[in-house]
């Protein structure tokens, strides 16, 4: 069966290419892929090729499909599972598998036949018996990309806890109708934050936003308005505090009494510090960034642990759960993933952006992985509109929604883009 897409051979060695993959057994199924959302995991593994804990020793023999957050159709449905799937059907998977003793494999990272960045897979037995593989049955695809991040921070506010000072059991989740603060929380991971405690099962009282970036804080004010959050009983506030009178304005709106959960965006130091001086009594420090050095530390303050019952948790990603619970939202139209969504670009330019993935701003990179287009900023859209005509239905269509990317775009996009030309296309 033949294949195009991005293929990973070793270290900094991502090859856009034809390639065949095997016909599928009774307890496997093929699919397209339409999105695949580009992580910063995927630049990591791309960068280390083979040292990187999750690639195969030998994939320079046998390279494997890159990325991880993808969406598409499923095509052909073994024996195995018909009845509980079906042709037609958008899906989207949960990447981490638990396998005994190969808990470190994942589709995006580990194997041939299944991964982002191609126009079709074979998803594997080992993804089938782990029930990880996901009906979708929303609008478009890009959501379902988004997912797995989503499922990040439902799994994230699950993680927090709090107790009852004399009894010995943790309370999980963040404290419903309690005080709440999202630092460095005005970049894409954080709007999802602000989107699911406005709209989500876990709703604090008051939530508080910082950044030191004004323009990033408008930007989050104009998406996820404090009007609304109030109409959805959440007092919303966006502070900058790039200088201390923002953070002397954070602890007044907790009354002096700080907060039952503050989540923790960025791996600063300072950041760190600053967020467990915001705890109250029996408070969550939830630290959520994940630094790129083994040896990060940060100043805490242990008097607090002993006395005032604040605690530390950190968490890095949702289970399988956590991913329904987020399809479903987005199925709902309850949380809005294409807040995350700062780029958009064909399959052609997957290769080069993973690799330089660091030195492109802004938020997810959206690939569509059947489609010849160079990586485009949504913010650049109207200048992109009055040199190709091409780009001005998309650059309405965005404006319309609020500067957002969404499924009418998306719909003109997938009948207009140019398709890939594979080997073989005559091109």
């Amino acid at each position: 069966m033949n294949a195009f897409g991005l293929r990973l051979h070793g270290k900094e060695d991502l090859r856009l290419e034809a390639f065949e993959l095997p016909a599928p057994k009774d307890d496997e199924i093929v699919a397209s892929v339409v999105t695949n959302s580009i992580c910063m995991s995927d630049h990591k593994a791309a960068m280390q090729g083979e040292a990187h804990k999750r690639v195969p020793d030998n994939v320079a023999e046998a390279p494997i499909i890159i990325g991880h957050e993808f969406c598409g159709e499923i095509l052909q449905v073994g024996a195995a599972y018909r009845g509980q799937f079906e042709e037609g059907m958008k899906y989207s998977v949960q990447p981490a598998l638990n396998i005994p003793g190969r808990e470190i494999e994942a589709p995006g990272y580990s194997f041939p036949t299944i991964g982002g960045q191609t126009d079709k897979v074979v998803i594997p037995r080992e993804v089938m018996e782990q029930d990880c593989l996901l009906e979708y049955n929303g609008d478009g695809y890009f959501n379902a990309s988004v997912s797995e991040p989503v499922s990040c921070i439902v799994g994230a506010f699950k993680t927090s806890y709090h107790f009852t000072p004399g009894e010995y059991v943790h309370e999980m989740g963040i404290r419903r109708g309690g005080k709440m603060a999202v630092l460095a929380g005005a970049g894409p991971m954080g709007l999802l934050a602000v989107d699911y405690a406005i709209h989500g099962p876990m709703r604090p009282g008051l939530l508080v936003i910082t950044d030191i970036d004004d323009e990033r804080l408008a930007r989050a004010a104009a998406w996820l308005t404090p009007e609304h959050a109030k109409e959805q009983g959440v007092d919303l506030h966006y502070l900058n505090t790039r200088e201390a009178a923002g953070i002397e304005q954070a602890h007044a709106l907790a009354d002096g009494a700080g907060y039952d959960d503050v989540h923790v965006f960025a791996p600063v130091q300072a950041l760190i510090a600053q967020g467990d001086a915001l705890l109250g009594n029996n408070g969550c420090l939830n630290f959520f960034a994940g630094p790129s050095t083994q040896d990060f530390s940060a100043p805490i303050n242990l008097y607090d642990v002993h006395y005032s019952g604040h605690h530390v948790v950190g968490s890095s990603g949702g289970n399988t759960q956590d991913l329904r619970e987020s399809l479903d939202l987005m199925a709902e139209g309850t949380i809005r993933p294409a807040l995350m969504i700062t780029h958009v670009g064909g399959i052609t330019c997957a290769g080069e952006t993973t690799l330089g993935l660091p030195k492109i701003p802004g938020g997810k990179k959206l690939i569509y992985t059947q489609r010849d287009l160079p990586l485009f900023a949504l913010d650049d859209l109207p200048l992109l509109a009055e040199k190709d005509a091409f780009y001005a239905p998309l650059a309405e269509m965005v404006a319309a929604n609020n500067g957002l990317w969404s499924v009418d775009a998306e719909k003109y996009l997938l009948a207009n883009a140019s398709p890939v030309s594979q080997p073989g296309d005559g091109a």
